[in-house]
């Protein structure tokens, strides 16, 4: 069998990054699917949390009035910015949050 000519050997190149490219784009599929997932899972978690806090369901009318109270407490003083990363630091209980 004679040796493969310059040309059929780019081809044959050619075609293994088509399949590593074909990979890699699958593989930031996947991790895009998952970083959704967790995003998904933590703001479920996070609505769950106000509405123990509320001590009852959220309704539409509630986004707006809890975005505004957030906002007014950066507003005046970042305290929730303040306050959440203190507890990241502070808080040895964080189930106490839960109910």
């Amino acid at each position: 069998m004679a040796a493969k000519t310059y040309e059929e050997r780019i081809a044959d190149l050619q075609k293994k990054q088509s399949q590593l490219k074909a990979r890699e784009n699958a593989l930031k599929k996947k991790q895009a699917a998952d970083e959704a997932k967790k995003r998904s899972h933590r703001l479920i978690e996070l609505g769950a949390i106000i509405e123990s806090v509320l001590g009852r369901s959220t309704t539409e009318e509630d986004k707006p009035k809890l975005l505004n109270f957030l906002k007014k407490q950066e507003t005046n003083g970042h305290y929730f910015t303040r306050a959440m990363n203190a507890e990241a630091v502070s808080n040895p209980n964080p189930e106490r949050w839960e109910q």
